[in-house]
């Protein structure tokens, strides 16, 4: 409990009072009468305060909240007592996140119900806790306030932006391919697993012809195919140290999980089983491949609280690791960023996934590295540096080569390339057969 304004500005008067009782221009017990009326009524106040009932409150926050969009965060508050409450409160939302409509001043009327809505914008994923409302109460006689918390605590999750893949849930395959950058080749051939007799369409190969059917209905029939389900897809995400790269607003392991998240939901409409196996140093977090609509939700609550670690990825025990859960043939895509310095140890990694898997190197660029190495400058300083990111560029490349002369499926693109990149390489292999 604090001393309100009003108070204070008496507490002055009565000090302007004293000094003038010292100059004998005021008599004494004049200011002492003046002083024990103000404590009185201070007492008093402070005293119908304390028993002042506080106002009840309920908190209506989603669970889950996406990260980067604003989110609605909605208060009931009922007044208790038998007078106006007059509160200034706001809500205990996790620190650092932007907040708009807080706090608050307002009057609650002896048990009425008020409603308001504020926006909060999340700065990052995993698990956060609203901490209750801080509530500041006035006494009647505006000489005191107190500040109170009430309400329950609330815990929400923070996924990564799953709106884009609502909107890719509402396109047909190609189309959210060609949306999120996917360069699709035209099909060649067919696929490997039949589907459906149908009526024969110009242009029909005549391989597709099923001359028994024809024969039956006295009409042309040609066979369906699609692409082969009931495929696996690994993802295999690298969330050491290189992952804590930051080209924009987004950390490369924010940019990686987007990307991924986006691959699951077309292999998952393709009728593949995806699952995923984080690495941080030598630890690692395992879901087994999942398939259908849950499948996604089983994505996003196993991986919305990753974070990239400063720690060194283990390549080794991250590849023991999956061929001790992983026993069926899958897609293993492994998105890290290749340095020179990783030569050996990602090889011999990828050797290892390669003698059951068909393994997928995705390799991140930095963009302030390109920029440097464009970038020859005028002093000194600039050369060098310039210099050195062409080098460290070339040895990066050099790595590159040697995986993929092993046969590897190396890919090495920029985080604003990868949704697209990933998707449309993983489409080539699904309708290449190689899986």
């Amino acid at each position: 409990m604090r001393p309100a304004p009003a108070l204070l500005w008496l507490l002055l008067g009565w000090s302007v009072l004293g000094a003038l009782a010292s100059l004998a221009w005021l008599p004494l017990t004049t200011w002492l009468a003046c002083g024990g009326g103000i404590a009185l009524l201070a007492l008093i106040d402070a005293r119908r305060l304390r028993r002042m009932p506080s106002p009840t409150l309920q908190r209506e926050v989603a669970p889950v909240m996406p990260l980067g969009p604003e989110a609605r965060v909605g208060l009931r508050l009922r007044g208790a007592g038998a007078r106006v409450q007059k509160v200034r409160l706001h809500d205990l939302h996790p620190g650092g996140w932007a907040v708009r409509g807080m706090p608050r001043t307002l009057a609650l009327p002896p048990g009425d119900e008020l409603q308001l809505d504020y926006a909060v914008t999340p700065d990052a994923r995993g698990q956060f806790r609203f901490e209750g409302c801080h509530v500041q109460l006035r006494s009647p006689w505006h000489g005191w306030t107190a500040r109170r918390v009430v309400g329950a605590p609330s815990t929400v999750r923070v996924y990564p932006n799953f709106a884009s893949l609502a909107e890719l849930a509402r396109l047909s395959v190609e189309l959210a391919s060609r949306s999120v950058g996917a360069r699709l080749q035209r099909r060649r051939g067919e696929g490997t697993e039949f589907q459906e007799l149908r009526d024969y369409r110009v242009g029909d190969s005549l391989r597709k012809i099923d001359w028994k059917a024809t024969a039956r209905s006295n009409r042309l029939i040609s066979r369906e195919y699609r692409d082969e389900r009931n495929q696996q897809v690994v993802l295999m995400l690298d969330c050491g140290r290189r992952m804590l790269a930051q080209d924009d607003q987004l950390a490369h392991f924010d940019h990686v999980l987007n990307a991924s998240l986006a691959l699951a939901s077309i292999a998952l409409r393709q009728g593949d089983a995806v699952g995923m196996l984080a690495c941080t140093g030598q630890q690692q977090r395992w879901l087994p491949p999942q398939q259908g609509s849950g499948g996604m939700d089983m994505l996003l609550g196993a991986g919305y609280d990753l974070q990239a670690m400063p720690l060194a990825t283990d390549y080794l025990a991250a590849a023991s690791a999956l061929q001790a859960h992983q026993q069926r043939r899958a897609l293993v895509v492994l998105i890290t960023n290749v340095r020179d310095e990783d030569d050996a140890e990602l090889r011999m990694a990828v050797s290892m996934l390669s003698r059951r898997h068909l393994v997928m190197l995705v390799s991140l660029r930095e963009l302030a590295l390109d920029r440097a190495a464009g970038d020859p400058g005028d002093d000194l300083e600039t050369g060098i540096r310039s210099a050195s990111a062409m080098h460290y560029l070339a040895e990066r490349e050099r790595v590159h080569e040697a995986l993929r002369r092993e046969g590897v499926n190396t890919l090495d693109v920029s985080c604003a390339e990868l949704s697209g990149a990933l998707i449309e390489r993983y489409l080539s292999v699904k309708r290449g057969g190689r899986l």
